[in-house]
């Protein structure tokens, strides 16, 4: 068991002589941390008070740590006051043709501009704004402008090592994104026979169905092994999803996947609708830039930003996140920027200087935490929660994150404790990563800024240690006590 330091000793002396309940705020979350062998210093944590008396309480709180999907919270934050609440993606359809009659003789462009949640049936609403226009037929190609992200070298590949290329959380971020480029595939098994179907049914998935249905056996859980996928990419015609396993009577089962880039989803999602409206589209699929003198035709716009932020932070959506870090860039691009990393990059660090917060162990890479080089403090982070209080947009970020035990990454955590829908904090996982940041309230109403982390080689064990954070924090003696004095005095010096 690792031993305490000599002037953590001499605290607890000093509570054991100080008035009844007054404990050290600390000491549960060390013991957890000793139950499950996680050494002290993967800790690093923050609690800073916002409307009430307390005093900051820090743990390691200087240490730079990776902080996993609680990154989320900066590119969500920035956003806010970078973009503005009210900010829209707005997508667009252009022709350098003319319509005759029922036809549309010329190109159709089709100008992504990396909408987060341009979802199928958004598309759809859009081709049918085309249709309504008396457009049936379309005599040239289908071209995609995908030009609104400068990326000229790529994105860094991230290697989750799961061996699971096909991961819906894996997708790249892409101005042509649309329905965040998965397909879901849904399972029935009734009358002794499994019936699957796509979504979106997109003609070149073909699915070859080697599911047995016995008549009696549990339904398999999300994400089980009972049911195994393989596609196979070797038609370039046709991509053929191989499923194998056993879907026992009356069980269900869905699995999402991301089997196309982000240019042929899109162009094969375009076709596949378009088909079932009627519609024809005789030429081919490429890539490319909006002809010069190109008419609009229609468009789709986005929800606004606070309820992008929302679905971000509420379920902890990468690809979701990783748009947005992009649209901070393409949006704040200035000549230097190698590219829209680069400008996001740029605009969040110079953002957070001018709210007072130390930037010097900040490293950003795309800002959804999905990444093994992003860096940040406890104390930067609880800083800028800090500032995010004060902000005009503070209801707006403070909704978007999962309420405690009720909703989004937390409805499964903290159930049957004082804490449930006391707090509004964001999870983070990630390989040897867990962590937590946000708003939480201690026994006496008062709300404080909470980011706690572990980075360590068994933190897949530390869930209990970062529940007992926040059980700590709820649960402080109240505040202008001696004892809650010598505590924040103790915690403060920097274990």
């Amino acid at each position: 068991m690792t031993c305490r330091p000599f002037w953590l000793s001499l605290f607890l002396m000093f509570v054991a002589i100080s008035p009844a309940g007054a404990e050290s705020w600390a000491d549960s979350i060390y013991e957890s941390l000793q139950e499950r062998k996680l050494p002290e210093e993967s800790l690093s944590l923050a609690a800073i008070p916002l409307d009430g008396p307390g005093e900051p309480r820090f743990v390691n709180a200087d240490e730079q740590m990776n902080p996993g999907s609680t990154m989320k919270l900066v590119t969500t934050y920035a956003a806010l006051e970078l973009l503005g609440p009210n900010f829209q993606w707005h997508t667009r359809l252009y022709t350098d043709g003319e319509q005759k009659g029922d036809t549309l003789k010329g190109n159709l462009y089709y100008v992504g501009v990396g909408d987060p949640k341009l979802t199928m049936e958004r598309m759809w609403l859009l081709l049918r704004d085309l249709r309504a226009m008396g457009i049936k037929h379309i005599r040239g190609d289908l071209v995609l402008d995908g030009s609104y992200f400068h990326l000229p070298n790529g994105i860094p590949h991230f290697n989750d090592d799961g061996d699971n290329p096909y991961a819906p959380y894996l997708v790249e971020p892409s101005a042509l994104l649309t329905n965040l480029n998965v397909f879901r595939i849904r399972m029935m098994s009734r009358d002794g026979k499994v019936h699957v179907s796509t979504e979106p049914p997109v003609s070149k998935i073909v699915i070859d169905n080697q599911v047995t249905a016995p008549e009696r056996g549990r339904c398999p859980v999300h994400n089980s092994k009972a049911l195994q996928y393989e596609p196979d990419f070797s038609d370039r015609r046709k991509i053929t999803v191989t499923i194998t396993g056993a879907l026992p009577e009356n069980c269900r089962a869905d699995r999402y996947l991301s089997l196309m880039s982000q240019e042929d989803y899109t162009a094969n999602l375009i076709r596949s609708l378009w088909r079932e409206m009627g519609g024809t589209l005789s030429g081919r699929d490429r890539t490319g830039r909006l002809a010069r003198g190109a008419k609009l035709l229609v468009t789709t716009s986005s929800p606004d930003l606070v309820t992008m932020v929302r679905d971000i932070n509420k379920w902890s959506s990468n690809i979701m996140a990783r748009q947005l870090f992009l649209t901070i860039g393409a949006e704040n691009r200035l000549a230097g920027d190698k590219d829209d990393l680069a400008a996001a990059d740029r605009a969040i660090l110079e953002w957070m200087r001018l709210k007072g917060i130390d930037i010097s162990q900040v490293v950003l890479e795309n800002g959804s935490g999905l990444s093994r080089v992003e860096r940040i403090t406890a104390h930067q982070q609880a800083l800028m929660l800090q500032q995010a209080w004060r902000s005009p947009f503070a209801a707006e970020l403070i909704a978007s994150l999962p309420l405690v035990a009720m909703d989004g990454t937390m409805r499964n955590r903290l159930r049957n404790t004082a804490l449930v829908g006391e707090g509004h904090i964001k999870t983070g996982t990630l390989r040897n990563v867990r962590s937590i940041a946000g708003f939480t309230r201690d026994q006496n109403n008062t709300t404080w800024a909470v980011a706690a982390m572990i980075n360590d080689r068994s933190a897949w064990k530390s869930r209990a240690v970062l529940d007992e954070v926040l059980k700590a924090v709820h649960t402080l003696v109240e505040p202008g006590t001696d004892a809650s004095r010598v505590t924040a005095a103790s915690a403060g010096g920097g274990r």
